[in-house]
């Protein structure tokens, strides 16, 4: 009994770190330089050129060009616990990301969630609008496109007689 619980055991605690691992591998995060804010590059991307960062936001744009590499333009998001993008923060800008290998549109559509790692490589200035606007630019080395939550409504009884007719239809989330 005793060797059965602390199988047990051991097999929770496995599942409960393997829950907890980020989405950049930790031979890149130890490469990230935490020492400067999005705002600091912002101003002067050329200043802190061939310093890998830690981003994330969501997708504005993504565009393939002729040489078939993706270049995609985020609204930058502060990241929350285990490197995802918080909807709810206040972004501090847009920046760009150059990803060497064709990216499907499709898949890396608007709204879409993303976390990079990558490596400043100067700026890039690109209308917004009738503006011209100045965007950090990325050289991806590690891309997380996170998974999109749908909001449906649980399915209740609808009967007029039935006694939790008020009952809050409250919704739940769930991933694809």
């Amino acid at each position: 009994m005793d060797k059965r619980f602390s199988f047990l055991l051991v097999l929770i605690s496995f599942l409960l770190a393997a829950g907890c691992a980020h989405v950049i591998s930790s031979n890149l995060r130890e490469q990230v330089d935490p020492s400067f804010t999005f705002r600091q590059v912002q101003q002067n991307p050329d200043k802190y050129k061939g310093k890998i960062v830690l981003w994330g936001g969501e997708i504005i744009h993504t565009l393939n060009q002729r040489d078939g590499s993706t270049l995609i333009e985020v609204l930058q998001r502060p990241l929350e616990w285990g490197e995802e993008p918080n909807r709810s923060g206040a972004s501090e800008g847009r920046f760009l990301v150059l990803e060497n290998s064709f990216l499907d549109p499709y898949i890396y559509r608007t709204g879409r969630k993303i976390t990079v790692a990558g490596e400043i490589q100067g700026e890039r200035r690109q209308p917004v609008g009738e503006m011209d606007y100045r965007y950090p630019l990325l050289l991806g080395k590690e891309i997380c496109l996170w998974k999109e939550y749908y909001y449906r409504y649980p399915h209740y009884y609808y009967d007029p007689w039935w006694p939790y007719r008020y009952w809050p239809r409250y919704p739940y989330y769930y991933r694809r």
